[in-house]
């Protein structure tokens, strides 16, 4: 996100010295994507960041896929997966492709261990549950209906303060707002459905005390011959130790009230719903708002063929029109994939005619690539759902 932010204490200017009370150099540390050609940021440590005392295999949770193969629509019940036990390590595979992994965790209150995704960027949207997402670069609060957005590489851990449902979007790329609301320099527009104001990053440091001679252990997901894979690094120094932090990479989190809906007089496409993009993939929220005004709009979705994408939508609130009927309900997943055209239950079309608004939540991931189905989809999905528009009454 190419928005300035000062964390701490900084030198006047970088790559120079900068000393503790006690005259000890601080470590510099420059954090900055596409081979320090884009977006960075420099952190100033107590200790040296690169000194690891070990470094083991970390066996994550089961990561394998099953096509989509014979090729049908799909509904997934969430929240028939259980509680875990933290954020990362019993978070479950849903959905994946070779662009982004979608998983799912119920947690408890335990802090996770200290985490950091060297893939790509998370996009956790936060279904329910509060908390703080503690990270190298300071305390993220987090609520419901935050998306909390942590760059590649970035050390962090949750910690709930009450138990959370978290729905994990995990990319092999970038996370960013859509390059068509952005000006040339990354500042949000004037069409954007919503601004720098809505975004919040860390305030202060949050600096942590080292636990000895033991050294502090890092989960680290990364990949080696094309396969996700962990390590377990133990490090000499905790990596909380930055007194300060200047730049235009950083967590975030963003709250869907603080996204204002575009409408319009006839059914708006999906791309009006977007609030982020990834390589490959698209993020986008169907949220409260007033619909359609034409007299003779029709206010649910058109049948349609999306034919270069997979589209997943998570139903996270209200009570979504376009799919009475089809045992979709809160916590639903429905996957949707390219080859298919899809739309509303037929009871619906007509059960909407004349709404002024509808009052539901979603969280929709379109991908560009065929997405397959991780050990947490399989273990949850209902096998009736491809039949349900056949099998309504007004067919």
């Amino acid at each position: 996100m190419a928005y300035y932010r000062r964390v701490g204490e900084v030198p006047p200017k970088r790559h120079t010295q900068h000393r503790d009370p006690d005259g000890r150099l601080y470590y510099e540390e420059l954090m900055g994507e596409e081979g320090f050609s884009s977006d960075s940021s420099l952190l100033y440590h107590r200790g040296v960041p690169s000194a690891i005392l070990a470094s083991e295999v970390w066996e994550l949770p089961d990561q394998t896929r099953v096509a989509n193969h014979p090729l049908k629509p799909r509904h997934l019940r969430l929240h028939e997966l259980g509680t875990g036990k933290d954020a990362v390590t019993d978070r479950r595979l849903v959905l994946g492709n070779a662009d982004v992994r979608i998983g799912y965790v119920v947690t408890g209150v335990d802090p996770s261990p200290l985490y950091r995704n060297a893939i790509g960027d998370e996009c956790v949207y936060v279904e329910s549950g509060a908390g703080t997402v503690e990270t190298v670069f300071g305390v993220l609060p987090y609520r419901t209906g935050d998306y909390v957005v942590v760059p590649r590489a970035t050390t962090h851990r949750w910690v709930p303060s009450e138990p959370s449902q978290l729905y994990a979007i995990e990319a092999n790329s970038h996370v960013a707002p859509p390059k068509r609301y952005l000006s040339r320099y990354g500042q949000l527009l004037e069409h954007a459905p919503y601004c720098e104001r809505d975004l919040h990053g860390p305030d202060e440091v949050h600096l942590a005390e080292d636990d000895g001679d033991a050294g502090v252990e890092v989960l680290v997901k990364h990949r080696t011959g094309g396969q996700v894979v962990g390590t377990r690094m133990t490090y000499a120094t905790h990596p909380f130790d930055v007194v300060g932090w200047d730049g235009c990479l950083y967590p975030y989190t963003f709250n869907v009230e603080d996204y204002m809906p575009i409408t319009g007089k006839v059914h708006q496409p999906p791309p009006v719903h977007q609030v982020f993009e990834g390589h490959h993939f698209v993020v986008c929220n169907f949220l409260p708002r007033k619909v359609d005004y034409h007299p003779l709009a029709i206010p649910v979705p058109y049948y349609h063929s999306n034919v270069d994408s997979d589209e997943v939508m998570f139903y996270v609130g209200g009570d979504y029109e376009a799919r009475k009927g089809s045992g979709i309900g809160l916590g639903s997943i429905s996957l949707h994939p390219g080859g298919h055209a899809h739309g509303p239950q037929p009871s619906a079309i007509e059960a909407s005619l004349g709404a002024e608004a509808f009052e539901e939540s979603a969280v929709m991931v379109d991908t560009f690539a065929p997405l397959e189905l991780g050990e947490g989809g399989l273990a949850c999905e209902d096998p009736a759902y491809a039949w349900t528009w056949a099998a309504d009454p007004t067919s």
